[in-house]
């Protein structure tokens, strides 16, 4: 008989790269097992998220476009081919990553999953009394009504017909469907003692140096040189009310806005989260945010409150708890909507399952951490009968409490078994030990990185001598002694989210950590209570915004006595030393390279061949500053501009402080000038922590800072946090980590569970009386740890 043959189809079980060299990867081969979790562990910036996002995930999803016509592809976002030789087995890839979810106000949870849609159409259909369609429920729709004459051409013929129309919408007219209203504080927009003209408004950027005060000293409507004290009613009117008027200054059209209607576009049209600091700063001071009084925050109108399914209405559903919501919703019975029915409650148990049952649908999405974020877009996918996809996760432990790890593998691992190929980057050994496959990157990070260091199993990455290998099994012990306070800082019935009247004192002058199991309320607890009171600077987890333009350079101000520096040294404008303004390449407008765009096709970019991608103009590029010239600089490695900027003729004080801040947050590798856009998650963290530590403040508050943070690194991170505290600075940090938790003076327990069987303190105490309770989930996981 012949030697039965397997099809050949069945050869296809591993996915290959070969000779990947996106960012800092150098020709990298890798052969992967398909439907099964393979892990991708090394330092922040070994060349992980360039090797499974920018290079597998990225290929995926270019392919997948391909296939649509070129009409349709016209509307997506166009990707460049990865720069790799080979990638063949590969699957559709579905990324779930750790960017938060929108910021606008108006976004929901219950609107980012749909579940609220879904809510919409219920009640719509099953509400009594029935008031109208799903939109009649919904906050982004106003009710309006209108008529009038309008001319049509039927037949070769114009008549004129009388049209009305109406719209039933469900949001507030009070809040405009926000669920909040604002009032301003006149004493933080201008200084009444003085007139405009003498620069009486103290709101960012509203300088009269600039076009604003051009339209204000020129509008008319007011003496600019009058103190604001003596204007007459009508002036004051004009100047903080007025609404959008069309003037001329110096012979051009302008529209005139009053102060407060201006305020509400530009600074309140985005999410409170999303602002930037000193823009955040100024909101806190000048502006109120008072629940609404007609809708009490629920930002809907009378008639979408009043229509309800068994004694609820839309608005109680969706201040429930998930996890009570979803129990409601098994009670909802009625065969004509059984669909939408079997559809809501499949989503909100998924949201049970997932360990996010203690959100509500109406939590704005801007205040979600990035670990809930993340697990708020894998939703979707956990009731997917899809298979044979390639699940591509980022981090998927952020956020996480020891306890919720647990459930985290869980999920993973039942992606896995139906059929699915998981890639998971990750640093926590508890998420690594389930893979069946991993990959160390490494030796270093950045230019020192971009290797594959190890591949095999978790057991074989214990004896393995790299980095990662060496640390994962850490245990840490816990201190000796512990720093005693200088004083506390108190907190008095806390009730934000489901803290519960908590009272507490936190202490100064020490590292206090704030822990407890995801959704305990420790965020609420410090965000609410304590972040924004004067003297504290908080490093969140906010993503970096920049663009391709922005570096370390510019987002921490240190390009700016760099370049003093060198028009000083040079006799010349500072301004010559930007490549966004007067010094930059004419060809290349100061990005270094030429991007065409081809429409539907990926774009092309090319080294600029006037600058040579140095980004500046040849007769900048002459100029020198101890012997080195700006395009140099900007070249140079962290650490090597920090031994540079120190003495000697290349001594710059102020950009050598910046520079010792990002050697302490582990960031010597990186280069001065390289593109945000090309940092990893991990990097732009520890870069914004450097950015903040530069502010002027005695107490420090830290959003979960080991986010990125390989077990190498978490031990650098806390000597930083020591000399912080050695240096008479109090630091209050919120972390899940064991070693940070054993590394702390004091130690605040929030729990004992998630949303409402949260909001309480479970624990105030040191470490070691913590470990020695074990009287709750935080004192049993670091017992464990510290072996």
């Amino acid at each position: 008989m012949p030697a039965t043959t397997s099809p050949a189809a069945d050869a296809h079980d591993v996915l290959h790269v070969v000779g990947a060299r996106e960012n800092n990867l150098r020709d990298v081969s890798v052969h992967l097992p398909k439907r099964r979790v393979t892990a991708f562990t090394g330092v922040s910036g070994s060349g992980k998220s360039s090797l499974v996002f920018d290079t597998i995930a990225a290929e995926s999803q270019r392919q997948i476009n391909e296939t649509y016509s070129t009409f349709v592809q016209g509307f997506m976002p166009t990707l460049a081919r990865p720069d790799v030789d080979v990638l063949g087995g590969l699957t559709t890839a579905i990324i779930v990553d750790q960017e938060r979810l929108g910021a606008d106000p108006r976004s929901t949870v219950g609107t980012a999953t749909d579940a609220l849609a879904m809510l919409r159409i219920l009640f719509s259909r099953l509400g009594k009394p029935h008031i109208g369609p799903a939109r009649a429920f919904s906050f982004n729709v106003a009710s309006m009504s209108g008529g009038g004459a309008v001319t049509v051409e039927k037949a070769g013929r114009t008549t004129k017909e009388v049209r009305t129309f109406s719209v039933v919408g469900g949001m507030c007219p009070r809040c405009e469907g926000r669920g909040s209203v604002t009032d301003f504080d006149l004493t933080a927009l201008y200084d009444d003692t003085k007139s405009l003209r003498e620069g009486a408004l103290t709101i960012p950027g509203y300088s009269m140096d600039g076009w604003y005060g051009r339209i204000f000293l020129g509008c008319g409507f007011f003496d600019p040189d009058k103190p604001i004290a003596k204007f007459t009613k009508r002036e004051l009117d004009a100047l903080l009310h007025k609404e959008s008027t069309k003037i001329k200054i110096d012979g051009i059209n302008v529209n005139y806005e009053g102060l407060i209607p201006r305020i509400r576009k530009s600074f309140l049209s985005k999410d409170r989260e999303a602002m930037q600091p000193h823009i955040r700063r100024f909101v806190d001071r000048a502006i109120t945010f008072a629940v609404c009084p007609e809708c009490h925050g629920t930002r809907l109108n009378e008639a979408a409150r009043s229509s309800k399914i068994g004694g609820i209405s839309i608005a109680d559903a969706a201040a429930m708890q998930i996890s009570d919501l979803a129990e409601w919703m098994h009670g909802v019975r009625d065969s004509s909507v059984q669909p939408l029915l079997d559809g809501l409650r499949s989503t909100l148990d998924s949201f049970v399952q997932i360990g996010l049952g203690y959100l509500s649908l109406d939590r704005p999405s801007g205040s979600l951490s990035g670990g809930e974020a993340q697990r708020t877009k894998m939703i979707r996918h956990l009731g997917s009968s899809l298979t044979d996809v390639t699940y591509v996760f980022d981090e998927p432990s952020i956020g996480l409490h020891p306890h919720d790890i647990e459930r985290m593998n869980e999920l993973l691992l039942q992606l896995r078994d139906k059929g699915n190929t998981v890639l998971l980057v990750e640093h926590k050994p508890e998420m690594i030990g389930i893979a069946d496959h991993v990959v160390d990157l490494g030796p270093g990070a950045g230019v020192d990185g971009g290797e594959i260091v190890f591949e095999g199993t978790v057991e074989q990455l214990r004896s393995a001598d790299t980095r990662t290998g060496r640390h994962l099994h850490d245990k840490v012990s816990l201190k000796d002694a512990v720093r005693p306070a200088d004083g506390a800082l108190e907190v008095r019935g806390a009730s934000l989210h489901n803290l519960q009247d908590v009272d507490v004192d936190i202490p100064l002058g020490v590292l206090c950590v704030v822990t407890g199991v995801a959704g305990s309320g420790k965020s609420s607890l410090i965000h609410g209570s304590v972040a924004r009171r004067d003297g504290v600077v908080t490093v969140d987890q906010t993503a970096i915004r920049g663009s391709r333009r922005s570096n370390p350079a510019t987002y921490t101000g240190m390009l700016e006595p760099i370049r003093k520096a060198f028009a000083k040294a040079n006799g010349v404008k500072p301004v010559l030393f930007s490549a966004n303004s007067d010094g930059a390449c004419p060809n290349c407008n100061g990005a270094g390279v030429i991007y065409t765009d081809l429409a539907m096709m990926a774009g092309v970019v090319t080294t600029c061949d006037v600058c040579e991608g140095k980004r500046f103009q040849p007769e900048v590029l002459e100029h020198t500053f101890g012997g080195k010239g700006i395009s140099e600089v900007l070249g140079m490695q962290v650490s090597e501009a920090e031994a540079f900027f120190a003495n000697g003729d290349g001594r710059v004080p102020a950009a050598h402080k910046i520079l010792r801040r990002l050697v302490d947050v582990g960031l010597g590798y990186i280069t001065v000038g390289q593109p945000l856009t090309t940092l990893s998650g991990g990097e732009r963290q520890r870069l914004k922590l450097a950015a903040q530590m530069g502010e002027k403040a005695e107490i420090y508050v830290l959003d979960e800072p080991t986010v990125g943070l390989h077990l190498a690194d978490v031990e650098q991170l806390l000597g930083l946090l020591d000399r912080l505290v050695d240096a008479g600075k109090s630091v209050i940090v919120i972390e899940h980590h064991q070693a940070v938790m054993a590394h702390a003076d004091w130690i605040i327990d929030l729990g004992p569970g998630a949303g409402h069987d949260g909001g309480r303190v479970v624990f105030e105490g040191t470490p070691s009386d913590l470990v020695a309770a074990k009287s709750t989930l935080t004192g049993t996981h670091l017992a464990a740890y510290i072996g």
